[in-house]
């Protein structure tokens, strides 16, 4: 594996692999890798001749009071990761590389509505630096095909409608969210979980679960699901940020909708943690 730092390297790999008919894959990840981002390693690999992976913590993407300063950082051990993957290609550069004019006068992407419901509500500006770092990394990479995973849904979705508005010849491609053996969605930020709050982190997935299987067996009481998983988080000790019923898109359901997602967001202790599970009626 190779492992450049500047906009330039990468461009010339990739042509170089263009040239020669490559497929090239990739994904964007903030680093601190875990067998989450495994996962999309192994999806890219399925869609691609050539993998590359870009490690950004991408600082547009963080609020005022939010941890962009004490994010865990682990190049060296990504960098083994990535290559026992079967990476070809290692991205990594600094914030002066992905922002040369600095961050207050760079140009930003926003997607209109999806940004600013759910996380979107909470972190305002997220999606923004989210959309806007994507687009800058498919633009530097070109690459025929992209990787996100299912646990992030939301981004998710901002990606596949940024891609689709601005006419990006780029495929998403999304990967299953991958869990502990209790449940718990793959995280970086499950680094901040104590081990008592570790214990009581999985109640976001069993919320999720009651309230898919209502929803599956024909239940229309979306106030009413949404209003019991916010009180199961709460007694559990959580504080729930907001736990919703949406369409596959992230708009309002109807007692007609057939393709649903349950999505929430809780603080525990210095963690905020997502989660989502999909639902066919």
């Amino acid at each position: 594996m190779e492992t450049v730092t500047t906009v330039a390297a990468v461009r010339e790999r990739a042509r170089e692999w263009r040239r020669e008919g490559r497929r090239i894959a990739f994904v964007p990840t903030m680093g601190n890798l875990h067998a989450g981002h495994v996962s999309l390693i192994e999806a890219a690999a399925r869609h691609g001749d050539r993998f590359v992976a870009s490690i950004f913590v991408n600082p547009m993407q963080f609020g005022p009071n939010e941890d962009f300063a004490h994010y865990p950082r682990t190049p060296r051990e990504d960098e083994r990761m990535l290559a026992a993957a079967g990476c070809h290609l290692m991205f990594l550069p600094d914030v002066a590389e992905i922002y040369p004019r600095g961050l207050e006068r760079s140009v930003r992407i926003e997607v209109p509505e999806l940004s600013t419901i759910l996380c979107g509500q909470f972190r305002p500006g997220h999606f923004e630096g989210v959309a806007t770092v994507v687009t800058k990394l498919f633009h530097i990479v070109e690459p025929d095909m992209a990787v996100f995973g299912e646990k992030d849904y939301q981004q998710l979705t901002v990606i596949r409608r940024l891609v689709a508005d601005l006419c990006m010849p780029v495929e998403i491609v999304a990967a299953p969210t991958v869990r502990e053996s209790d449940g718990l969605a793959m995280s970086s930020r499950n680094r901040y979980l104590t081990p008592a709050e570790r214990q009581v982190a999985p109640r976001i997935f069993e919320e999720l679960g009651r309230a898919a299987a209502r929803l599956a067996s024909g239940d229309s009481d979306f106030a009413g699901i949404e209003g019991a998983g916010t009180a199961a988080l709460e007694s559990a000790g959580l504080r729930p940020e907001y736990f919703s019923v949406r369409t596959r898109d992230l708009g309002p359901p109807s007692p007609h909708s057939r393709e649903l997602v349950v999505l929430a967001a809780a603080r525990l202790g210095r963690a905020r943690l997502i989660d989502n599970v999909q639902v066919t009626r």
